[in-house]
């Protein structure tokens, strides 16, 4: 898109990637930050966050302000932000995970009205994996086994994270598989030998990890690992303005961190 700076409203002011969109966006030429919406309860509330912007609880304000809202938050207010900006046709770019089926509904109504890029990563390095893992699993038959490791921090509370359902997706794809049957996200007791066929993914949280991200391809004698590590949310955020500012004026429909860096 050319012309001048798009104007955003950021989600979650106060929260790790609220706080990470604003420190991106600040002093960038094609990008303003316009609005900032935050839960009732959360600390700040009514403070500057960004030049001439104060954080604000009202929704309808907050998307009036804005062709664009960038959503990193929880899945109750994705439901709720999703819903009022179908009424305005407003663009939306979506990280939050864990979405449970009510959030998934509303974030499709809205695609039916106005562009949604969402995304389990929005770090460039994170979809060249995607990719990679892609093209890994249709060179491999199911008879090399699919695994995956994610790192986070301890304060996540979705298991496994959307990008280690993200490249699990990617590898039962490539393989013509439905990963509803062939995935297994835990592992305890007697479980029996491994299936072929099956693809495993194990979390692990601690400290203050931003994000890791290995899939394994265990073959008879050899394994492939393919890692990618995030040690700022700069990345994230760097990667969701991106997106902001190329889903506007984008027709109606559900697009993803592909489409938007042209690599579909």
């Amino acid at each position: 898109m050319s012309g001048g700076p798009v104007a955003v409203t950021i989600l979650g002011p106060s929260g790790r990637m609220g706080r990470a969109l604003l420190a991106a966006g600040n002093g960038r030429d094609d990008i303003r930050i316009a609005a900032a919406l935050d839960r009732t309860n959360a600390v700040g509330v009514g403070e500057e966050v960004a030049p001439g912007v104060r954080s604000t609880t009202l929704i309808d304000a907050a998307l009036a302000a804005a062709p664009v809202y960038i959503d990193f938050t929880a899945p109750a207010a994705t439901t709720a932000v999703a819903r009022a900006a179908r009424d305005r046709r407003i663009a939306a770019v979506v990280g939050t995970t864990g979405l449970d089926a009510e959030a998934e509904a509303a974030l499709a109504a809205l695609a039916e009205v106005a562009p949604v890029v969402g995304a389990p990563n929005f770090s460039v390095g994170v979809n060249l994996l995607l990719g990679l893992v892609g093209a890994a699993a249709r060179a491999l038959d199911t008879s090399w086994d699919a695994e995956i490791v994610e790192l986070h921090h301890r304060n996540k509370r979705d298991a496994p994270s959307g990008t280690a359902l993200g490249l699990a997706r990617a590898i039962a794809a490539a393989r013509g598989q439905d990963l509803a049957e062939v995935g297994r996200f835990a592992r305890q007791g007697d479980v029996g030998a491994r299936p072929t066929g099956e693809i495993g993914a194990v979390a692990v949280r601690g400290g203050d990890v931003v994000g890791e991200h290995t899939a394994y391809f265990f073959g008879a004698g050899e394994r492939i690992e393919l890692t990618h590590r995030a040690t700022d949310r700069a990345i994230f955020a760097h990667g969701a303005l991106r997106a902001a500012r190329w889903a506007v004026g984008r027709p109606p429909g559900r697009y993803d961190m592909l489409d938007v860096l042209g690599m579909r």
